[in-house]
């Protein structure tokens, strides 16, 4: 702006003809609307990163709606501009039009990409920094929706690419709606001869010192405890645990473990290894070869 001003006052200085002078106002003038749109452009784009930031409560941003406000915003700068130079801007809107057709048929997969973006974004069911997991197997945090696909970090670091059409039409689950915080659970089995109401305490009380302890897990959750199944040889029960998302259930099943373990010890809790005790009467299998016919055989493997 400051240069074109700068242009304008030393063209108003020199002899110019009217039909040169006017040509220099008018490039002048186109010159600074391309100036001013190129501007507005910048800090409509800005506005509507720092709008997309704030909502989706991320560092990250949805380049999708920033990408198509600068378009809008360059387009019709640029019509402006054909407009000031004098050239009919009607044709070429008659020609895109009558050309949009074809360009449609031809971009098909590229704007059912794009619509499925905008429609993903508006209406919420994924964020970036949301994590997803999608019924194709692929999962890992959201880290950007474009114009034509969305990028997921997978825990392993790295980068899976998905065609934003496909993300819509598939079925997915979303760890991180409608809150972050979520419940895991642990299936722990006792001998039979274990105090129930001991084991209930004993695991309650290492739950509540996970819980508090441990970064990534929800001070406030509450210990449940249900046992639920006779085994074989134990009585399993399962044990919940909140987490503060999705990554978070890693260290918290390990810390838990570890000290479920420990207390198990110092208290006389046993967990039996799998048993199961096989008798077989004669004449249900043949002896093997070599070996003399016994009237009564007795067979118990622990395994």
């Amino acid at each position: 702006a400051a240069i074109t001003a700068g242009l304008a006052a030393a063209a108003g200085a020199l002899p110019l003809t009217p039909r040169t002078g006017r040509n220099v106002t008018t490039a002048l003038t186109a010159l600074l609307i391309v100036a001013a749109t190129l501007t507005a452009a910048r800090i409509v784009t800005g506005l509507v990163r720092s709008v997309a930031q704030s909502r989706s409560g991320v560092a990250g941003s949805a380049t999708i709606f920033v990408n198509i406000t600068r378009v809008v915003v360059l387009a019709m700068g640029f019509l402006v501009v054909l407009q000031t130079l004098g050239i009919s801007i009607a044709p070429l809107l008659t020609a895109l039009g009558v050309g949009g057709l074809a360009v449609a048929l031809a971009l098909q997969d590229t704007l059912a990409n794009l619509f499925a973006g905008v429609h993903i974004l508006a209406a919420k069911t994924v964020q970036p920094g949301d994590y997803i997991q999608l019924s194709s197997g692929e999962e890992g945090y959201v880290v950007d929706i474009n114009w034509r696909n969305t990028t997921v970090r997978q825990l392993s670091n790295n980068l899976v690419i998905i065609p934003n059409a496909k993300l819509a039409s598939t079925n997915m689950t979303n760890y991180s709606r409608p809150e972050q915080e979520l419940s895991i659970t642990v299936q722990v089995g006792v001998s039979y001869d274990s105090d129930l109401e001991q084991v209930e305490k004993v695991t309650t009380e290492v739950v509540d010192e996970v819980m508090t302890e441990i970064t990534g897990a929800v001070p406030d959750h509450e210990a449940a405890i249900r046992f639920h199944t006779f085994g074989d040889s134990r009585i399993s029960f399962t044990v919940i645990l909140g987490v503060g998302e999705f990554s978070d259930q890693y260290r918290i099943k390990h810390e838990f473990i570890k000290r479920l373990h420990q207390r198990y010890r110092a208290e006389g809790i046993r967990v039996p290894a799998p048993a199961r005790t096989v008798t077989v009467q004669q004449g249900e299998l043949p002896p093997p070869l070599g070996i003399p016919h016994q009237r009564d055989a007795s067979i118990s493997t622990l395994h």
